[in-house]
């Protein structure tokens, strides 16, 4: 795609759980929104009824904020009736594209909205991504796993927009190819009900059963963080970064959104090649700080190659932001590297002797002692983290940001009256004009003045004026209240204009495709007759029945680029030899799973015994 002839919008896509939250992130600067429906999305906990969704479009539209909505879970043949009513509903409450798994949707009669292909749909390949293109869908979300080479490669030889995830929680299995937790309790990932299997502990022996390691999250990934990294994607042809989170609470959406628009801003200001995606500025309140919102530790995965430490072994659960080491250790306080930046109420944790995740709460600080409410078993020199901070929860339950629109403002002397000219600043514009008669002021200095204070004040709508132009023959007298009715009169018709004027992007037009392979194993995820159909009409010959429908013994429930060995020092590429037989097992109570190496591919899989 050439992407030197046109100015390319970049879009900040943040999640929302609900209303609230989606309502959160357009403030914080989000240039469109994502959010589940009522069913059918990979978030079976963040429903939201079509009233909400109309609710948060009207909000979002006033922004040119689009709003996506989730329906990436693969479905039954009884559940796509009721998808496509749900559709249509979706439809007609205003959203701007359905974020869609089955390819069985694409045979219901569907309204005119724009498709988006989920990552669940495995995205890894340019003929995966150039098949998805071809069939429909208007933006493809990548396979988190992609390196910036991957990337870029893609972008070069395909035409549809990319959307790649930048922060938040990592699934280790590609996206859509995880069966473990269908497997052991019927809960499936690809319908929305993932029992997160990976964030167990485990124990890892050999062949001959002698113990490796021993109770450590060794399927639990640090969550993703590619924000030093968004110049590089946005050069490789990505024009939209994905926040993850559909089941983050509002500070989390507050806080990360606004960091990530900052950064952006950074990046696009001045620059000739790039544009927002969206309207508005946002002013924020407070200094963003994704280490103080959960997180797992952070990596970049696989981005720029191949890392060991992508793996969290320690905790599944928040670290929080690094403070210091432990000093010293009095009777009921401790004193810590860099305490002074600690706050009663707060909470700290630390891995323990044992490779335990401890927390506990401050009851005060006093210059470097930190007073727990209760003593934890710490000792010398290990290292703390806060993951509960107060004094920034307590700001982020305030006001922390304000988006408005900027408007120029021309008031005008016309023969009979007066007009106001509002031109937003996307060039949207309206003309209010009223006829009444002309008096002139006893204190003509104060004249303009007046007019440009009674039209600046725009604080009960989404507007801000960045000019305004005066232009009368005479000092005419003005009432206050004259000017505010007419002001608010210009911002309704503006209002009514800018709404009139938003357009929706259409669902592209399908064309003649094959699908990249004449086969699909359970990993195509069929479970539905219209599914089937979509894949026989467009070359495949051979279609398994998704795992769901009927699973497979002695199958691989999860592929995944994070390797054990590697994360563990033990990668026979890099060198080692092995002091161990294989094959590997991992263990959890009475799960066991089965533990093999692709190092052609550097993929290991995961099958259960």
């Amino acid at each position: 795609m050439n992407y030197e002839l046109i100015m390319i919008k970049i879009e900040l896509l943040s999640p929302a759980k609900n209303l609230e939250c989606g309502l959160a992130a357009i403030n914080h600067g989000a240039d469109a929104v994502y959010i589940g429906a009522s069913q059918f999305g990979a978030r079976a906990a963040a429903g939201n009824s079509i009233e909400d969704i109309a609710e948060l479009v009207k909000y979002a539209h006033q922004f040119r904020v689009k709003v996506l909505v989730a329906l990436n879970t693969i479905l039954t043949d009884d559940q796509l009736p009721e998808a496509e009513k749900l559709i249509w509903e979706i439809y007609e409450a205003g959203a701007d594209a359905l974020i869609i798994q089955d390819m069985g949707i694409l045979k219901l009669n569907l309204p005119p909205i724009a498709l988006h292909a989920s990552t669940q749909t495995d995205n890894r390949t340019v003929e995966k991504v150039r098949f998805l293109q071809d069939v429909g869908f208007s933006r493809v979300v990548l396979a988190r796993e992609l390196t910036l080479k991957q990337i870029t490669e893609i972008a070069a030889k395909t035409e549809v927009e990319l959307e790649a995830f930048v922060h938040g929680a990592l699934c280790v299995s590609y996206s859509g190819q995880c069966y473990m937790s269908e497997a052991n309790c019927g809960r499936s990932a690809n319908r929305g009900e993932c029992a997160q299997y990976c964030r167990l502990p485990y124990t890892l022996s050999d062949a001959d059963d002698n113990l490796l390691v021993k109770n450590k999250h060794l399927l639990s990934l640090k969550d993703l963080d590619l924000s030093d990294s968004l110049e590089e994607l946005m050069v490789a042809g990505v024009t939209s970064f994905k926040i993850e989170g559909r089941l983050k609470d509002v500070d989390y959406v507050k806080n990360i959104t606004a960091f990530y628009r900052k950064k952006l801003d950074v990046l696009l200001d001045g620059n000739a090649n790039y544009e927002k995606a969206s309207a508005g500025r946002t002013t924020f309140f407070f200094e963003p700080n994704p280490e103080k919102s959960f997180r797992r530790g952070a990596t970049d995965y696989f981005l720029h190659g191949r890392k060991p430490d992508i793996a969290q072994l320690d905790t599944p659960k928040s670290l929080g932001e690094p403070i210091g080491k432990v000093t010293y250790i009095g009777r009921n306080f401790f004193e810590v590297h860099n305490g002074h930046l600690l706050n009663n109420g707060d909470g700290l944790c630390f891995i323990n002797k044992h490779g335990d995740l401890t927390g506990f709460r401050v009851n005060r600080v006093e210059r470097k002692q930190v007073f727990p409410a209760e003593m934890p078993k710490i000792t010398d020199g290990v290292m703390l983290y806060r993951n509960q901070d107060q004094a920034f929860e307590k700001i982020l339950k305030g006001k922390t940001a304000e988006r408005k629109v900027g408007l120029s403002m021309l008031f005008k002397e016309i023969s009979n009256g007066f007009s106001i000219q509002l031109t937003d600043e996307d060039g949207i514009s309206t003309i209010y004009d009223t006829e009444c008669d002309k008096q002139l002021a006893q204190k003509p200095d104060a004249v303009n003045d007046n007019i440009k204070n009674q039209l600046s004040k725009l604080g009960n709508t989404i507007y801000e004026a960045q000019d305004i132009n005066i232009q009368i023959e005479s000092p005419w007298f003005f009432p206050a209240s004259r000017l505010s009715d007419w002001r608010r009169l210009a911002v309704e018709q503006l209002d009514e204009v800018r709404e009139k004027a938003y357009i929706r992007i259409p669902k592209h037009e399908p064309k003649p495709a094959d699908y990249p392979v004449k086969q699909l194993t359970y990993l195509g995820n069929v479970i539905n007759k219209l599914s089937e159909e979509f894949y026989h009409e467009h070359g495949v010959e051979e279609i398994m029945p998704g795992f769901e429908v009927k699973a497979q013994e002695g199958v691989p429930l999860m592929f995944t680029k994070h390797c054990i060995k590697f994360t563990m020092g033990w990668c026979p590429k890099e060198g080692y030899k092995a002091t161990f037989k294989e094959p590997l097992t991992l263990r959890n109570n009475d799960q066991e799973y089965a533990l093999t190496f692709d190092c052609n591919a550097c993929e290991m899989r995961i099958t259960k015994l």
